[in-house]
């Protein structure tokens, strides 16, 4: 892979799994636990989150073909979702979304964290579209796993320093860079729409 297939990887996964925007949450549904507990939850979730993503990176495209579908398919219907996704973070719904599950569970590392939080439906939809660029190219599947990975490392980055990272931004800066990532993910989530329409057609002609 070149560096700008990196790096688109990277703003993609980073957009849709939204470090900076799990961790107000993250706050909310560890409040009142002791730092070294909110540590143990944080890198749980992290973890699951990252197994469960890995899962469907490499069995998801062999799953769509047992059911008869197309990548490029999955592609337009991928982009269509994604683009869903920013709007709710355009207006908010994201947000109000997932403080709606935070509850006072022991234990929220593996629901809500680890998914729908971190793995949920657009961050699912996202690997198997990276993944699947891949083709037979076991180097660059790798290096999306790695870019992953580095997205995954951010948010527990994030969980460790939530306490901070909130009375920093406070709630009105966590809310402009939510619609800065929103009007990015919109625009990336076009880009998948046009690459599975333009894949369709060529296949076609």
């Amino acid at each position: 892979m070149d560096h700008a297939a990196i790096v688109a990887s990277f703003v993609t996964l980073f957009v849709i799994i939204d470090p900076i925007g799990l961790a107000p949450i993250f706050v909310v549904l560890t409040k009142g636990m002791t730092v070294s507990h909110r540590r143990t939850i944080g890198l749980r979730a992290c973890v699951i989150g990252f197994a469960l993503l890995t899962m469907f990176a490499l069995f998801g495209e062999s799953l769509l073909g047992f059911m008869g579908i197309s990548i490029s398919a999955f592609r337009i219907a991928g982009g269509i979702l994604l683009f869903l996704t920013a709007l709710d973070m355009l207006f908010e719904r994201r947000t109000k979304r997932r403080k709606g599950q935070a509850n006072a569970n022991d234990d929220p590392s593996v629901f809500p964290l680890a998914t729908p939080l971190i793995a949920g439906p657009g961050a699912i939809t996202t690997i198997i579209l990276l993944a699947g660029q891949t083709g037979d190219d076991w180097a660059a599947f790798i290096t999306i796993m790695l870019v992953l990975l580095g997205v995954i490392a951010l948010v527990l980055l994030t969980f460790l320093a939530a306490g901070l990272f909130e009375r920093a931004l406070g709630e009105t800066g966590t809310n402009v860079i939510t619609r800065i990532l929103g009007m990015l993910l919109a625009a990336l989530s076009v880009q998948f729409v046009v690459d599975g329409i333009t894949t369709l057609v060529k296949a076609a002609a």
